[in-house]
């Protein structure tokens, strides 16, 4: 595996990748990888010739200065886990590589209505961020496949609309894959090497809240499920910010369905001073 550290080094090598004609997958991280990254290279090496991941913890996109500092840092492990799953090229960028001019925003990306809802409306300036760094990530690696995990899905849903802003969804191609869970449901998360192994326990509650909507929708009313499943939450200990059922493309909340429609269920909660989110497709 290439280890890159400026975009500049990078940017020559993809460019000759390119022109002997080799499709480029790019998997974006801010480290701390688990299966989960491991199975979006995974899925990347197997339908590209030159699989890319960056690890850049992205100050842009918290908007919490506590969180920013507490994310977990265990660089030297996912370098070993991206050569072991066959990764061609790590891009590990300085803030200063990613951000010339500085971090203040250049630009408003204009996402609509998705910046208003669940993560946007309770991560204020979070999507901004995100957009920020990608734009940038997207402008180097110049990727033809670009993969995501289902589990941020409202985040794919952003750096989807993102691509169309910055017009390339002609030539990025945006790969959303599965959710990987623990045994015991829990979505695998980098935030989860933050949880003590009572918190890491009483956390699983989360994909049995989902798993509880999935079971019960069509059969109670939408209002009901989502008291209920708040209540298992906050009896668990955990303080929620919401449970969501939404129609599945454009997230607008649903009030009755009527199963046809495509929903999905999303939560949001804190186990003490660890956000988790998660979500899952309800048909």
């Amino acid at each position: 595996m290439i280890l890159f550290k400026k975009a500049t080094d990078l940017r020559k090598w993809v460019d000759a990748q390119s022109k002997k004609g080799n499709s480029i997958a790019f998997v974006p991280t801010m480290g701390a990888l688990h299966a989960g990254h491991i199975s979006l290279i995974d899925a990347a090496s197997k339908e590209n010739q030159v699989t890319i991941s960056s690890i850049f913890v992205n100050p842009t996109q918290f908007n919490d200065l506590k969180d920013f500092e507490k994310y977990p840092i265990t660089i030297e492990k996912d370098i070993e886990m991206l050569e072991a799953a066959g990764c061609n090229v790590l891009f590990l960028p300085s803030v200063k590589e990613i951000y010339p001019e500085g971090i203040k925003p250049e630009m408003q990306y204009e996402l609509g209505y998705i910046e208003t809802i669940l993560e946007g409306k309770f991560r204020p300036g979070h999507f901004q961020g995100v957009c920020m760094v990608v734009h940038r990530l997207l402008d180097i690696v110049q990727p033809d496949n670009l993969y995501l995990g289902q589990k941020d899905y409202q985040q794919c849903m952003v750096i989807s609309k993102l691509v169309e802003l910055i017009n390339q969804q002609d030539t990025i191609k945006v790969n959303i894959c599965p959710t990987l869970r623990e045994k015991d449901g829990l979505a695998m998360s980098s935030r989860n090497m933050r949880l003590n192994e009572d918190e890491r326990k009483l956390a699983a509650i989360i994909y049995r809240c989902l798993s509880y909507i999935k079971e019960h929708t069509g059969k109670q009313s939408v209002n009901d499920i989502k008291k209920q499943t708040q209540s298992m939450l906050e009896e668990a200990g955990l303080r929620v910010d919401y449970v969501e059922i939404a129609e599945a493309k454009h997230l607008s909340p649903i009030t009755t369905w009527d199963e046809k429609e495509k929903a999905v269920a999303l939560i949001a909660a804190f186990m003490n001073e660890v956000r988790l989110i998660d979500n899952m497709l309800l048909n």
